[in-house]
């Protein structure tokens, strides 16, 4: 999630059907539809394998580049599908930013089409990060947002507190925050990490999960980053099966994941606010799947 401003560039079928003929003519002819964006892309369906992405905000072409250096690599030891980076796109004076093509991965955002298999998505999540978490190279990025001890983020809560600050679980949002924090770091080597993963960021299909998008935030770290996603993407009760199927995280671990999922929670709930008060950068759908989230948070063990 970011608060990066959009750029004004208006992206209309006229302008990225332009840039396909004048760069990837052999995909110009193919059929063309907008489609669900993320928060720093603009993503169009090209065809029926293929997307193209094109930055709208300030840090989305960096984000692109690191995707395009990163993903082809990882891709194929994932079992899940990724929108792998396949044509580049250089910028032009119409359209003066990166842009790619990408293979679509089909399926619905899963703050649309939550999950509902929670027993077969928790065992999927569970090889998906398994896969991920492999030691990453010295050369890997890094990311002053993710994977990095909780304790120096505080105001990964106390930004985030307003939104329950008058509710009757802001103790307990609290006390698991802070119990996260006090948690010992990560001991091992940096591993990869997708860095991301709230429910506008998976796909889903027939109530299981069947894809990851949006790599924007690839780096490397604590795995406890990613291992929020127990409670962010998973229905109640499943957190257990999942950790059970990860079978690689210890006690501190899981306490440092619950302190992330505190985290996003509160910012998805905080997005989905803004929406609700007509106000910029809000998704519609956004709080409903934070404060879901930060329920299962805080009735897990």
């Amino acid at each position: 999630m970011s608060t990066g401003i959009r750029n004004e560039i208006e992206i209309d079928e006229s302008l990225v059907r332009a840039l396909l003929r004048g760069q990837h003519p052999d995909l110009a002819g193919l059929a063309l539809r907008p489609v669900a964006s993320g928060w720093d892309n603009q993503l169009w369906r090209l065809g029926d394998e293929l997307a193209v992405r094109l930055p709208r905000t300030p840090r989305a072409p960096a984000l692109l580049r690191k995707e395009w250096d990163w993903l082809p690599r990882l891709a194929p030891l994932l079992p899940l599908p990724v929108p792998t980076p396949v044509r580049q796109g250089a910028p032009t004076e119409r359209f003066p930013l990166p842009w790619t093509v990408v293979t679509w991965v089909p399926g619905e955002p899963c703050d649309r089409a939550p999950i509902t298999r929670g027993r077969h998505a928790a065992e999927t999540l569970a090889r998906f990060l398994r896969a991920l978490h492999h030691e990453a190279p010295a050369e890997a990025p890094a990311n002053a947002d993710r994977g990095v001890p909780l304790a120096v983020l505080p105001q990964g809560f106390d930004e985030g507190s307003p939104v329950v600050a008058s509710t009757g679980v802001a103790a307990e949002v609290r006390r698991v925050w802070e119990e996260a924090v006090a948690a010992p770091a990560w001991a091992g080597p940096p591993v990869w990490l997708h860095g991301d993963l709230h429910p506008a960021n998976v796909v889903t299909s027939d109530g299981t999960l069947t894809g990851v998008v949006d790599f924007g935030e690839l780096c490397a770290g604590d795995p406890a980053t990613d291992l929020a996603a127990a409670w962010l993407l998973l229905p109640e009760g499943a957190d257990a099966h999942f950790f059970e199927a990860y079978a690689d995280a210890d006690e501190a671990t899981i306490r440092r994941a619950r302190g992330w999922a505190v985290r996003s929670s509160l910012g998805l709930i905080s997005i989905g606010l803004a929406w609700e008060r007509g106000l910029p950068g809000g998704r519609p759908t956004w709080g409903k799947a934070g404060r879901a989230a930060l329920a299962r948070v805080l009735v897990s063990p």
